[in-house]
């Protein structure tokens, strides 16, 4: 018996919605709950749309909030020390992509280098 599969499904949404969510997240304009509200929506509605077309092998673990190789890092625990690890998850993780400043707080953590991998920008 055959079986259908594939290698994952875009994670942006049909209308970049986890674009805008991660912008309005970075704005303030959104909560971190809203953010991962809407990211777990859109990979119910991957799944959903895999099974409705008729796959049968339907990938997990393949979506990101924002870069895989960075989610790898945080998997494996190899955070630079010189982020704050005494913040939210995505706080940290942002942090880790973006880098962050507060002047108030005397804060300036810049971001980890990026590389190009197969035309494409990663952190490492």
């Amino acid at each position: 018996m055959a079986y259908s599969s594939n290698l994952g499904i875009g994670r942006m949404g049909p209308n970049r919605e986890l674009k805008k969510a991660v912008e309005g997240y970075w704005k303030k304009e959104i909560s971190e709950a809203e953010l991962h509200d809407t990211a777990k929506q859109i990979q119910l509605n991957n799944w959903k749309m895999q099974k409705d077309a008729g796959i049968d092998l339907i990938p997990s673990g393949d979506f990101s909030m924002y870069d895989q190789v960075l989610d790898t890092i945080c998997m494996v625990g190899a955070i630079p020390e010189r982020y704050n690890k005494n913040q939210s998850f995505s706080e940290l993780y942002f942090a880790m992509a973006r880098g962050q400043q507060d002047k108030a707080k005397g804060v300036n953590v810049s971001a980890m280098e990026m590389t190009k991998w197969f035309d494409t920008n990663y952190h490492y």
